[in-house]
C-alpha cells in the first residue's frame, strides 16, 4: 500500500526528511517480519513471498531512509543501531495492524490465505487430508500447508494455525488454546504369519512374549476387560520404536511384531487379510486428539471452517 506522508514541521534527524515522499508501508512490514523471524528466508516463508522480493523490500527501505538497517552475514542477520531504533518504534504498531486485519477477516468470514497445519501422519492421512481437499475445492483463495509432526508442537513458536496432537492423556496447562477433537479407537494387530509362528495371545499379559512395535512415547499398553478391570502391559523394550504409525503398520504387515494402532488406520490391511486384530475381548486405551490453537482473540475464518468441517466428518460439534 502506498500513501503520501503527512508533512511535518521539521526534518527527521535520524532518517532524513520524509516530507512529501511516497512511503511504501509494505517495505516496513517486511522489515519487521525479517526481524521477528530471524532472517530473510524465514520471513519469505512466513509471508509466502520469494526471498528475492523480501531482499528487494529491505534494499528499497534502506535507500529511502539513507541508512543501513541490517548487517547480513552468511549465518545471521543483525540489526544496526538505526535498525534497532526503527524496529522499536514500529514493531508493535505493525503487529497490531496484522492482528486487526486478522480480526476483520475473521469477522467478514473470508476464507483465504494459507492455512498452516501440523499433524501426526496417522491422523493427517485419514482425517486432515480429506477435509483439506474438500475446503480447497470450495474456497479457491485458500491454500493449505500440512507438515507431519510426530510430537505435539507449540503453534505459537512454530507459527501454525492449528497443531494436532495425539496423546494417551490430557495436555498440561499452557497459553495455547486446547480443544479436544476426537477419541480414536485403538487395537493391537499382527500378521497371520506371525501368529502362526509364535501363537496368538489370549490375555494382555501374553503380549510380553511377543515382539512389540511401539510408538515413540509408549511406556505401557493398557487394556480394559468387559467387567471394567484394567491391565497394563509394560513396554520397556520393543522390536521397533517409531512415532510414525505407518512405519509400525508396515512392520506389522511384514510379520515383525504386534502393533497398537488406531482401528481406522489398520482397516484396509485387516480387510485384505494382511493383519488380524488381537484380544478382541479387551478394549485398548483410546487415543485422544487435540487441536492446539494460537491464543488469538478472534479465530480466523479459515481455521473456524476447517475445524467445523473436521467435526462434521466425525459427526461431532466443535
Amino acid at each position: 500500500m502506498r500513501v503520501r506522508a503527512i508533512n511535518h514541521p521539521g526534518p527527521n534527524k535520524l532518517f532524513g526528511s520524509l516530507d512529501n515522499d511516497a512511503m511504501n508501508w509494505d517495505d516496513y512490514d517486511v522489515f519487521c517480519h525479517v526481524i521477528e523471524h530471524g532472517g530473510f528466508s524465514a520471513a519469505a516463508r512466513a509471508m509466502d513471498r520469494p526471498k528475492s522480493t523480501v531482499s528487494a523490500s529491505i534494499g528499497r527501505l534502506e535507500t529511502e531512509l539513507g541508512t543501513r538497517l541490517l548487517e547480513r552475514t552468511t549465518r545471521q542477520v543483525r540489526l544496526t543501531e538505526p535498525g534497532e531504533t526503527l524496529y522499536q518504534s514500529i514493531g508493535v504498531l505493525f503487529t497490531g495492524l496484522r492482528e486487526a486485519r486478522t480480526d476483520a477477516l475473521a469477522q467478514g468470514e473470508v476464507v483465504a490465505g494459507t492455512l498452516r497445519i501440523a499433524t501426526p501422519y496417522e491422523f493427517g492421512a485419514h482425517h486432515i487430508g480429506p477435509v483439506a481437499c474438500s475446503l480447497m475445492a470450495r474456497y479457491p483463495q485458500l491454500k493449505v500447508r500440512i507438515d507431519v509432526e510426530h510430537h505435539a508442537v507449540n503453534p505459537l513458536e512454530h507459527r501454525y494455525d492449528i497443531a494436532f496432537a495425539m496423546l494417551d492423556a490430557g495436555l498440561p496447562a499452557s497459553s495455547v488454546v486446547q480443544r479436544r477433537m476426537f477419541t480414536l479407537e485403538r487395537g493391537v494387530f499382527a500378521s497371520p504369519e506371525l501368529l502362526q509362528r509364535l501363537g496368538e495371545p489370549v490375555l494382555p499379559q501374553d503380549l510380553s512374549s511377543l515382539p512389540l512395535l511401539c510408538g515413540s512415547a509408549d511406556t505401557k499398553w493398557t487394556f480394559t476387560a468387559a467387567d471394567g478391570t484394567s491391565e497394563a502391559v509394560p513396554t520397556p523394550t520393543s522390536r521397533l520404536n517409531s512415532g510414525n504409525a505407518d512405519v509400525r503398520l508396515q512392520a506389522a504387515i511384514a510379520g515383525l511384531g504386534v502393533a497398537r494402532i488406531t482401528a481406522t488406520f489398520c482397516e484396509q490391511a485387516v480387510r485384505a487379510g494382511k493383519l488380524r486384530r488381537l484380544l478382541t475381548n479387551y478394549t485398548c486405551a483410546p487415543l485422544r486428539v487435540y487441536a492446539l490453537l494460537p491464543g488469538k482473540r478472534l479465530m480466523p475464518a479459515k481455521v473456524r471452517m476447517f475445524l467445523d468441517a473436521l467435526g462434521e466428518q466425525a459427526g461431532i460439534e466443535i
